[in-house]
């Protein structure tokens, strides 16, 4: 199943009984969390129906969350009032929610302080994403939309029918108000989901009429239903800033100076992992793993010395990159000089002797500095479409603290 599609059909439920809908909100949470769903995504629907209907209704759709899966434990809050001014605490559970961790017990016992009504099946872990919903609109103030339309039900778990041609040409036309729909470089659809859920694509951007003209375009097999969703996705909310890895926690993302202090190397898999060593004198491993493709080719170039600003997620002690920042480029290297009579490389003169050209006996007296071509420049890279977590900030959204280097 899929938490959108309980949020979505649950909001068609309540305008059925006569209630209205003015907003669905998509809230991505932490990305380093164990006991998650795929996505790991809370739904707010705001609605003016009564808060005890609310609560039968959205009790009754549990049934749609195939519960009978052990690992499906689906949550659900009624919270009345104005979504903006939840109690401090609610927002601040939220913001800890896309951050950190939380345990079911805490979310359950902070509901009820707040007087909100909650149902659950299995050990109603989903609890903890509903009450995030419910506080992310006053915990949270940069938000983009997503269009995403669903498949006819006797379609799900069959392979899509969609036109290739049609999502790229709309796609083309959309940037950059509509990002991430497909991954130009892999030839990759990426709003096309892989999995069988009941999802025929979704449409992120920072408009939301641009990403129902993108839905709009593209051709294939019908559209069953359709929903329109205000998200975190695309603005980096999970990320924190720390002094140094030190500061930084298993299952957290962060956002850290550092240099690097050993060149990039390639392991078994197509991985590329780098030494940095962060501004409280903290080393750690940050790491390209190979579904971030190109992305690799930029921490491959990296060279000893290269100051960066680093972002990603801490697991088992390596930094998972997401995007980096070039702060300080490495422009030279030490070099065996040569002999400016003749141009030829100078040999070794002995040990702390320097060096000697063997043909002219011209000195010199250690290694010169000599330029280096880079294949990187000031600014900040990316993970490319096809490799980029829900929450994660495009570049192409702006909003950076240098150049940018989008990918698309």
């Amino acid at each position: 199943m899929c938490t959108t599609y309980v949020a979505a059909t649950l909001a068609e439920r309540i305008e059925a009984v006569g209630g209205t809908v003015d907003r669905r909100l998509l809230v991505r949470l932490n990305p380093g969390v164990e006991h998650k769903t795929r996505g790991n995504a809370a739904l707010a629907v705001r609605t003016d129906l009564d808060p005890e209907r609310a609560l039968e209704l959205a009790r009754e759709h549990l049934d749609l969350a195939e519960t009978g899966d052990p690992r499906t434990n689906p949550g659900v809050v009624v919270a009345p009032g104005d979504p903006g001014r939840v109690p401090d605490a609610v927002a601040a559970f939220a913001r800890a929610a896309v951050r950190d961790y939380h345990d079911v017990d805490d979310a359950v016992a902070l509901a009820d302080r707040a007087g909100y009504e909650t149902a659950h099946a299995g050990n109603g872990r989903g609890r903890i994403g509903a009450l995030a919903a419910v506080g992310a609109w006053a915990a949270f103030d940069d938000w983009t939309y997503e269009c995403i339309s669903y498949r006819e039900r006797d379609r799900w778990g069959t392979d899509r029918e969609v036109d290739r041609e049609s999502v790229f040409a709309a796609a083309d036309a959309a940037y950059p108000d509509a990002w991430d729909t497909v991954d130009r470089a892999e030839g990759y659809p990426v709003c096309v989901p892989r999995t069988p859920c009941p999802i025929l694509h979704g449409i992120r951007g920072d408009d939301p009429e641009t990403v129902r003209s993108v839905a709009d375009a593209v051709d294939g097999e019908p559209v069953a239903s359709r929903a329109l969703f205000v998200t975190n996705q695309g603005t980096d909310a999970h990320l924190r800033r720390v002094d140094g890895f030190g500061d930084a926690a298993e299952g957290g993302a962060y956002r850290i100076d550092a240099e690097v202090v050993d060149p990039p190397e390639t392991r078994e898999g197509g991985h590329v992992f780098a030494t940095l060593r962060s501004d409280d004198g903290e080393t750690a491993a940050v790491a390209a793993f190979e579904p971030t493709k190109r992305f690799r080719d930029r921490v491959r170039a990296l060279r000893p010395g290269d100051r960066l600003t680093v972002c990603g997620e801490l697991s088992d002690g390596t930094l998972k990159l997401e995007k980096f920042a070039v702060r300080e480029l490495v422009r030279t290297e030490p070099a065996t000089p040569e002999c400016p009579e003749c141009g030829r490389s100078m040999g070794s003169a002995g040990a702390d002797q320097g060096y000697r050209c063997r043909d002219c006996g011209t000195n010199a007296d250690g290694k010169v500095d000599v330029p280096v071509d880079r294949d990187l420049e000031r600014g900040w890279y990316e993970v490319p479409p096809c490799a980029r977590r829900h929450v994660a900030r495009p570049l192409v959204r702006g909003g950076f603290d240098g150049p940018v280097h989008p990918e698309r």
